[in-house]
């Protein structure tokens, strides 16, 4: 009765009630559709065939890095090619997670990404979380970086245009 009270003192209009509680059960209804819906779902095969699960647990089958595509040892942590993380684990333990975010960041300072606004967005988003303190300096450093790629790229394609 309490929760009625309540609910009637937000609005004394009954068509405005109604209109609530029909909104609540369609959202019910939807929802109940939803999970219907993906319990009949098909399922799915398993992509890895028997071959395929065969020679990934094969021992010559070896781990790259992501950046240089080296080939590293299965107890590596860095690469000892470019210095990139590249460890099993190295997002998920606490310590080593450390590592990863300093080389995305080291990226963002040194030109090593792709100068398109939603990713320049991501790092403004992700140092404002990190050290929301120091971001500015980042930004200011991401900025002239952006600023000195763009006029790179320009200076490139003006050479590499033929004159009349």
């Amino acid at each position: 009765m309490g929760s009625c009270v309540v609910f009637m003192i937000a609005t004394s209009d009954p068509n405005l009630i109604v209109g609530g509680f029909g909104l609540g059960l369609l959202a019910l209804a939807a929802l109940w559709r939803l999970i219907v819906w993906v319990r009949e779902a098909p399922q799915t095969p398993d992509p890895w065939d028997a071959e395929v699960e065969q020679k990934l647990q094969e021992p010559e089958t070896m781990e790259v890095c992501h950046r240089c595509f080296t080939p590293q040892e299965p107890d590596a942590w860095f690469c000892k090619q470019c210095g990139s993380a590249v460890g099993p684990y190295n997002n998920l333990m606490p310590f080593l997670n450390v590592f990863s975010e300093g080389e995305v960041l080291r990226n963002g300072v040194n030109g090593r990404f792709r100068n398109r606004p939603l990713i320049v967005i991501g790092y403004v988003l992700i140092t404002l979380g990190i050290f929301p303190f120091l971001a500015p300096i980042y930004w200011l450093s991401l900025l002239l970086n952006s600023k000195h790629r763009s006029d790179r790229q320009e200076s490139a394609g003006a050479h590499d245009s033929p004159s009349s």
